[in-house]
């Protein structure tokens, strides 16, 4: 398969293009739209684990874009810290994505399903948090935190990826005391580059299905868009609502996984 239309039925191309406009929709405004997309990837005939990754990624990067923009036209997010982060991030994602084939991601998933719990915990009795920015760090400090961030993160999304916008927006808001809304605006800037960073280790083996992968991406920058424009609009406690239901999901979803994996 190259484009990945050879044998899909009309019925499943509206699906993926449903579930990609979704997942654009929800990545924008705290991510986490993997939950959506990928499994939708999953229903096109004889595609391959790895295929659906790839394919995920080039969809995805297409939405983070777009929604970056809008973030960048409407909030303004500060550049200083946002572009460093995300180099660092592109860096990360593409040792993470070379890693991916040759380790269990299923070693990491209970890891990953108490670390949701404690954030979605930490968010919901701390309904102050986010609110406002008030900055913890100063100085190269807050840039070392912000790399810091960007290169573990780059690496898990490279890796394993669900949840990573997530990931991202907490630890902007918890470590380092942005508002939701403005985390989400620099959280959109380096999850692109997390996209980016795996798809440069993804293209040159040829694992992108591309008729899919460029209809995915036009689904995306119409949900990233639209979700990019809701958020700035309601502000940081809808961003703050969102996120807490995304990261119940990705709870639900990966222990399901981890159940799945370890107990059936």
């Amino acid at each position: 398969m190259i484009s990945g239309f050879e044998s899909i039925q009309l019925t499943t191309i509206i699906l993926i293009v449903v579930a990609g406009f979704a997942a654009g929709w929800v990545d924008a405004v705290v991510g986490g739209g993997g939950l959506i997309q990928l499994p939708a990837l999953l229903l096109v005939p004889g595609i391959a684990p790895v295929q659906a990754l790839a394919t995920n990624k080039m969809g995805s990067i297409f939405g983070t874009a777009t929604s970056a923009a809008t973030y960048y036209r409407r909030v303004g997010p500060d550049l200083r810290t946002a572009v460093p982060m995300a180099v660092i991030a592109l860096a990360g994602s593409f040792g993470g994505a070379s890693l991916a084939a040759t380790l269990l991601a299923g070693v990491f998933k209970p890891i990953i399903v108490v670390a949701l719990v404690a954030v979605a915990l930490f968010t919901a009795l701390k309904p102050s948090v986010g609110e406002l920015t008030a900055l913890r760090h100063e100085g190269h400090r807050h840039y070392v935190v912000a790399c810091l961030i960007g290169a573990v993160i780059g690496f898990y999304d490279g890796l394993i990826g669900p949840g990573t916008g997530s990931f991202l927006v907490i630890a902007l808001v918890s470590a380092m005391g942005y508002a939701f809304l403005e985390a989400s605006a620099k959280a959109k800037i380096v999850n692109m580059a997390t996209n980016a960073g795996a798809l440069l280790f993804f293209l040159p083996h040829g694992s992108i299905l591309w008729g899919i992968g460029l209809l995915l991406g036009a689904a995306n920058m119409a949900g990233g868009y639209l979700g990019a424009r809701t958020a700035v609009q309601q502000g940081s406690k809808f961003v703050r609502v969102v996120f807490l239901v995304v990261v119940g999901a990705l709870i639900v979803k990966l222990g399901y996984d981890v159940w799945q994996e370890n107990f059936a």
